[in-house]
């Protein structure tokens, strides 16, 4: 029994489940719904606390320096300390979610933005322009949607730094509660391998500002609907689990905020208000 509980610790520390305020429990049941290992179904169940964890980044200054021991000069420093680590200013990330796409492709490299698709990612960067928002940087994931969307966003950005990254390719993040209505959609083999690495592009882009940064940072970051699901519940400290039950048009805005105290807020989700009717798409 002992050798279980630990795989369903390791499972649950891949995927980053234990982070948070959630913690899973993972359990084996018969066909029949009875405890047991038959057939190695993995059931899940979750319990959620209700206050808000200021250290989800792992950031807060009180976990990284160690406690004073008593005397007053240890106490000056300690609170030196913590003014040295405590993040002054606020990050803004705005989540693009690529426009639409040929869903009939075979390959990354065939499922290539439409005309409309185009269409959405020009409205987008019009907007974004017009928003007048200083952007630091553009990440993308590596996907050929994501990137065509991000090339024609980047026309109106010229001279701003560009990243790709595989990590934040669309993927699976974590079995959905509920589970997806589609009888053909059965993607429970990509959860243990997609979703670490989602998990993982969460921990690199969300968290509060460095100690040295001196003024409001704004980040671009072009990738997909499910990774962009996955990463609202996981800032806002939601279930993870009901990322499913979220949705996204095609070429939308997504502006979340982390305060320097790790507060977390979401300014918009899936915002298409710029778009006329007849560009819409989800």
């Amino acid at each position: 029994m002992k050798r279980f509980t630990r795989l369903h610790k390791i499972i649950a520390g891949a995927l980053g489940l234990g982070a948070g305020p959630l913690v899973w429990h993972f359990a084996f049941r018969k066909d029949d719904g009875s405890p047991g290992f038959a057939n190695k179904q993995i059931v899940y169940s979750r319990s959620v606390s209700s206050s808000w964890d200021f250290d989800w980044d792992k950031r807060d200054p009180k976990s990284l320096v160690p406690p004073p021991r008593g005397s007053e000069q240890e106490e000056n420093k300690y609170n030196e300390a913590l003014v040295k680590h405590k993040p002054r200013v606020t990050r803004n990330l705005f989540l693009i979610r690529h426009g639409e796409y040929n869903v009939n492709g075979k390959t990354d490299e065939d499922r290539g933005l439409t005309e409309k698709g185009r269409q959405q990612a020009h409205l987008t960067g019009k907007r974004l322009k017009e928003v007048g928002y200083p952007f630091d940087k553009i990440y993308r994931s590596t996907m050929t949607r994501a990137n065509e969307t991000s090339n024609i966003i980047e026309q109106f950005y010229p001279n701003i730094p560009v990243e790709d990254c595989s990590m934040l390719r669309e993927g699976m993040p974590i079995p959905p509660d509920p589970p997806s209505g589609s009888g053909n959609w059965k993607p429970e083999v990509y959860y243990y391998t997609e979703g670490p690495r989602i998990e993982a592009a969460f921990r690199k882009y969300f968290h509060r500002a460095y100690p040295n940064e001196e003024k409001d940072t704004y980040d671009l970051i072009v990738c997909h609907a499910n990774v962009i699901r996955y990463f609202i519940c996981r800032a806002l400290q939601l279930p993870p689990e009901a990322w499913l039950r979220l949705s996204l048009p095609h070429g939308s805005i997504t502006w979340i905020v982390i305060r320097p105290n790790g507060r977390v807020s979401l300014r918009c989700f899936g915002d298409t208000g710029y778009m006329p009717p007849e560009a819409l798409s989800v």
